[in-house]
């Protein structure tokens, strides 16, 4: 059983912050019983912070990584069943447990899922009780691919007010094989901020997802906010649509701010958008994509 919030640890790595805030955001987040952590090997040191923060609290939330590229002291090309296993073996120590509960491929292309290597060495490790469950994080029709592959259990997909072909796309087929789903990216890189608001890289992966709402011509408080301040709104509009829909099980809100995790909880813990109102965001996506090339953005 997984809640609706998770939390996605790129931030954790990418961003650098503080690590007693960063420790107290994650304590506060299994206190408020959010039990849903996801990270990576190639989230720099997410994986070990993780590990070091967290490690001691292990059973209290459902632990999701990824792997595939190569790493510093282990050769073989990515997605090799040598660098899947070693990447397995590695994650297992940062982490600082025995089993990871689901081991994703991170956003390899479609031909290395029908190779088959790389997917195999995840059985592997889940037969060796290294994972539980093996899955796939990427987008489009290659997720929908890995939805209806035997051994995945898990797809993690990019969800949000301005990304939403995967609901179409890969939900269904995840649905079809009841394969659960992961809502990466549900807030859109804040696109509703400024460019110079944006921290680090960010910045430059929120503007597809600018232009694409500055299209739709959304305005929170026409969809049940009005009277709460913009900066309020758009995440708590994002973060309740991206779990507003049947087959999605969890969005996993990347941050390292302990403000933005108290309101991310909060969020969540008001539940699904009336569904109204997630069809008057459904339609304003369709409308404005019209004529447009708007896959999920990976």
């Amino acid at each position: 059983m997984v809640t609706s919030l998770g939390l996605g640890g790129a931030e954790i790595g990418f961003l650098r912050p503080d690590r007693e805030r960063a420790a107290k955001m994650l304590n506060l987040l299994l206190d408020e019983k959010v039990n849903v952590i996801d990270t990576a090997a190639s989230y720099q040191p997410s994986e070990e912070f993780i590990g070091e923060t967290i490690g001691h609290r292990r059973k209290e939330f459902v632990l999701i990584s990824k792997c595939g590229g190569k790493f510093a002291g282990v050769d073989g090309p990515d997605w090799s069943a040598e660098i899947i296993s070693k990447s397995v073996d590695r994650s297992l120590k940062r982490l600082r447990t025995e089993t990871i509960d689901v081991m994703l491929l991170h956003t390899c292309e479609q031909e290395i899922l029908v190779r088959g290597e790389a997917m195999g060495a995840l059985v592997k490790a889940r037969e060796a009780g290294k994972i539980r469950f093996a899955g796939f994080s990427g987008d489009n029709e290659t997720a929908a691919y890995a939805a209806a592959l035997p051994d995945v259990a898990v797809v993690e997909t990019s969800i949000n007010l301005a990304d939403q072909v995967n609901l179409d796309l890969v939900v269904t087929a995840a649905r079809k094989h009841d394969v659960g789903i992961l809502a990466k990216r549900p807030v859109a890189n804040a696109a509703w901020k400024n460019r110079e608001d944006q921290p680090g890289f960010y910045g430059g992966y929120a503007q597809p997802y600018k232009e694409r709402l500055a299209k739709m011509k959304i305005d929170p408080a026409e969809l049940g906010f009005a009277g709460i301040p913009s900066e309020l709104a758009w995440p708590e509009l994002a973060i309740r649509f991206a779990f507003s829909h049947p087959g999605v099980n969890t969005a996993i809100a990347g941050t390292a701010s302990l403000e933005n995790t108290s309101r991310n909880i909060a969020y969540a813990n008001k539940g699904p958008l009336p569904v109204e109102v997630v069809r008057k965001i459904r339609d304003a996506f369709k409308t404005a994509a019209i004529g447009e090339n708007w896959p999920g953005l990976t």
